[in-house]
């Protein structure tokens, strides 16, 4: 065979062509991407899917190798990585083992996706009955060198109800030589008759730390200059993908070179600035209006999307919750670096009432801002009614001022002063209350005795007490009684009663320990002089109770903050001791 350049053809003396071999220069070699350069390679590279290894793992170890798995979870997780490694580790060589050599025939041929006896086949591109019928056919014939014969399907939900039907038979009874692997990303598709005969596991999102501390890894392998910082934006960009966070490290190298800036991932991605974010949620916390403000005007100056800043903004309030209701919160949350340690100083300001009413009101401000004409004008009032909030502690002070209240009136102490009002002493005894602050005209003086006689009638005859109680005390000087009741009312003509008024008089004498003459007389309703019935003493008590109560709690800053804050109007104070209706 005679010498020839790279590139040319290597043909015999005879002049036949008998192969045919293309030589590439090294360095001229098609790039690589990062997703398949450090794609795993055996069940511990599996990055977040610890559970998914260790149970193939030892699987494999026991010997119980079941005939079909189903690997389902989002994109970029590791479904088609970890379908290989089985497949390595199936078909290895050297050895039936959970850590597949990775150098033999069968183990290079796999990685590169041109296993003689390993089948990949795309679902979504091969949905067919007879695309199925194929493959089933193909089944029977034993595996040209290896263990099994492995068929990797990927993106099986994508297959039509009668290609799954004539898979069907094939996964009940398969033959001893093969094994099946599906991948899907949509497992609620797949009919219930296919599941039951398949080992399922799933594939969670990666959390961000191990994404980043992943990125960092290859970063470092690869000689790329890149903060901490802006591999975290990056594994944040990948949502919980591998894959994706690869991809966009590969976009980034692509746009920045060896040296990544983190201005320009942020540009590049157009996600918001974590530290401006972080400074807007600091102002909020510490309500600085001015400073929230500011914040929201960089935002708009940077470009972003106003309604992407209300949705960081819900992630960070979030995260606050949650470390404030959280020992441990680095296990519920995506932070990286010392990102987390800042969230748990602002939490430790914080009440969890004000912050549950920020994620409240940042959620309504996404709304707003998607229809909004002006964004930026809803985002700055939203930032500085944020930073204005009341603390909650001020309404639970208001409702034990409140309860305190309560208790003074039902125990008759006086109540207490607001300041700036002038003191009005309570009325005395018999007198009914003025809504005027000077102090009210004197009313005939209360015979005493009257509310313990009343009393002692309701104990013995009911109906009598509570008439007696519509009755304005006249005269109380044993032995003369003498009560007036409104012309023409029912009160008057139930005493026209000889029975009734003799059973009083008789309930008297035992009260007074003296006869008692009782006389019942008719007076005008707006009368004067007469002294208020015990109702109308009871009603006008309660009234200047409520109109204290009300004014009091009208007068509350917290409550005018509320109402500044939510709008709307109070309809009613209710006492707390009268319960809630």
């Amino acid at each position: 065979m005679c010498r020839v350049p790279w590139g040319c053809l290597a043909v015999t003396c005879a002049g036949k062509i008998r192969s045919r071999f293309l030589f590439r220069n090294p360095g001229a070699m098609a790039y690589l991407v990062l997703a398949r350069k450090w794609r795993p390679q055996n069940f511990a590279d599996l990055i977040g899917q610890e559970h998914v290894g260790r149970t193939l793992a030892n699987a494999i170890r026991s010997g119980r190798i079941h005939h079909a798995f189903l690997f389902t979870g989002a994109r970029g997780v590791g479904k088609t990585s970890a379908a290989r490694i089985l497949a390595k580790a199936l078909n290895c060589e050297v050895a039936l083992s959970d850590t597949p050599c990775g150098t033999c025939s069968s183990c290079l041929e796999i990685t590169a996706g041109q296993g003689l006896d390993v089948i990949e086949i795309d679902g979504a591109s091969n949905t067919g009955v007879d695309d199925v019928r194929e493959l089933r056919d193909n089944i029977r014939y034993l595996p040209s060198r290896s263990r099994y014969k492995i068929f990797i399907i990927d993106e099986v939900h994508m297959l039509s109800t009668s290609a799954f039907n004539a898979l069907l038979k094939t996964l009940e009874e398969p033959p001893a030589h093969a094994k099946f692997i599906f991948a899907t990303t949509e497992p609620h598709k797949i009919p219930v008759t296919i599941l039951s005969r398949c080992q399922r596991f799933d594939f969670r999102k990666i959390p961000l730390v191990r994404v980043a501390g992943k990125l960092r890894e290859i970063a470092d392998a690869e000689k790329i200059t890149v903060s901490d910082r802006s591999l975290a934006l990056i594994a944040r960009h990948g949502e919980g993908s591998m894959r994706d966070a690869l991809s966009t490290l590969d976009q980034v190298i692509a746009f920045c070179g060896e040296q990544v800036e983190d201005v320009d991932v942020q540009a590049l991605l157009g996600m918001v600035d974590r530290r401006l974010l972080l400074d807007a949620v600091e102002a909020i916390v510490q309500h600085d209006a001015r400073r929230a403000l500011d914040a929201a005007r960089r935002f708009d100056q940077l470009g972003v999307a106003l309604r992407q800043v209300a949705q960081e903004l819900v992630e960070m309030f979030r995260a606050l919750v949650i470390c404030k209701v959280a020992p441990e919160p680095a296990e519920l949350l995506d932070l990286v670096g010392d990102e987390l340690q800042e969230l748990q100083k602002l939490s430790a300001g914080s009440a969890l009432e004000d912050l549950q009413r920020i994620v409240t009101l940042l959620l309504k401000l996404q709304t707003e801002l998607a229809g909004s004409p002006y964004p930026l004008l809803s985002l700055e009032m939203a930032m500085v009614r944020l930073a204005s909030l009341p603390p909650m502690e001020d309404l639970a002070k208001l409702l034990d001022r409140l309860q305190r209240l309560e208790k003074r009136l039902a125990t008759g102490s006086a109540l207490p002063i607001a300041a700036g009002r002038t003191p009005v002493p309570p009325p005395p005894p018999g007198e009914r209350p003025s809504k005027k602050t000077e102090p009210p005209a004197p009313a005939p003086p209360r015979v005493r005795g009257w509310e313990g006689l009343v009393e002692q009638v309701k104990q013995s005859r009911p109906i009598i007490g509570s008439i007696l109680e519509h009755g304005r005390p006249l005269r109380l000087e044993p032995p003369a009684l003498e009560i007036g009741y409104p012309e023409g009312s029912f009160h008057l003509a139930h005493f026209q009663d000889v029975d009734n008024r003799q059973a009083v008089e008789a309930i008297a004498r035992l009260y007074f320990d003296h006869p008692v003459t009782l006389r019942v007389v008719a007076i005008a309703p707006d009368h004067a002089a007469a002294p208020p019935s015990l109702v109308e003493e009871r009603q006008a008590l309660e009234s200047d109770r409520q109109r204290r109560l009300r004014e009091d709690a009208m007068n509350h800053p917290a409550l005018k903050a509320v109402q500044e804050i939510f709008g709307g109007e109070v309809k009613n104070v209710i006492p707390i001791d009268k319960g809630f209706v």
